[in-house]
């Protein structure tokens, strides 16, 4: 093994990022809006860092406008 992590720290390590990777846009939303709120950021500030970070990610979703992104979040 090539990162010297025991066998089943290792596999942990893989589930849990294929485990992020596979969230949908929407859930992603939902959960960072959750952990962001928790560290009182404003939701102001929220739904800009949400634009960027699903832009950034792997398989970009689509570009939601901030009414969409709270729809997500708040039905």
């Amino acid at each position: 093994m090539s990162t010297g992590l025991p066998e089943r720290v290792a596999a942990r390590v893989v589930a849990d990022i294929v485990g992020y990777f596979d969230e949908t846009a929407e859930e992603f939303v939902r959960r960072r809006h959750g952990e962001l709120q928790a560290r009182q950021v404003r939701n102001a500030e929220i739904w800009r860092l949400l634009a960027g970070e699903l832009a950034q990610r792997p398989v970009a979703a689509p570009r939601f406008t901030e009414r969409q992104l709270r729809r997500i979040v708040y039905g």
